[in-house]
């Protein structure tokens, strides 16, 4: 069961690469930009809160294990994306600056992001990247309003 929710938690293996954050970013970036996702409103809303639950409930597990939001969770990063991107269109350029604004957010952690590692467990390593999503979706849809 355990290597269950370590091939989830690390999002097949990603969490065991160098860098793997970007990565399982830049992979949930092309499953959006492949995918009709952006077409089904209440499907990408539901998967987001679906993986951001269980999200939670796979880091709670494996902190034991692995620590305190560990590398090897990327996750959350799948989280962030999922929500940087909802109700977004999928082309190419919206998707490239979706995965630079929240990879900046991320890593920066500027606006109370930092604050939100430290919730318990799993939360803390969640939402953390739920509002670099957020704050990268509320930055990408004012772009795609300018741009058009």
């Amino acid at each position: 069961m355990n290597v269950l929710y370590k091939t989830y938690a690390s999002v097949l293996g990603i969490g065991y690469i160098k860098g793997g954050g970007s990565i399982a970013a830049a992979f949930y970036c092309i499953i959006y930009y492949v995918s009709s996702l952006y077409n089904m409103p209440v499907l990408a809303v539901s998967l987001a809160v679906l993986v951001l639950l269980t999200g939670i409930g796979a880091s709670n597990i494996l902190e034991a294990e692995w620590g305190n939001d560990s590398s090897k969770i990327v996750i959350d990063e799948i989280s962030g994306m999922q929500i940087g991107l909802l109700f977004v269109s999928p082309e190419l350029l919206y998707v490239c600056i979706a995965f630079v604004l929240f990879r900046f957010f991320d890593m920066v952690k500027p606006l109370y992001i930092r604050k939100m590692e430290r919730f318990p467990k799993g939360q803390g390593v969640m939402f953390d990247d739920v509002l670099a999503g957020i704050y990268t979706n509320l930055i990408l849809q004012i772009i795609v309003v300018v741009i058009k």
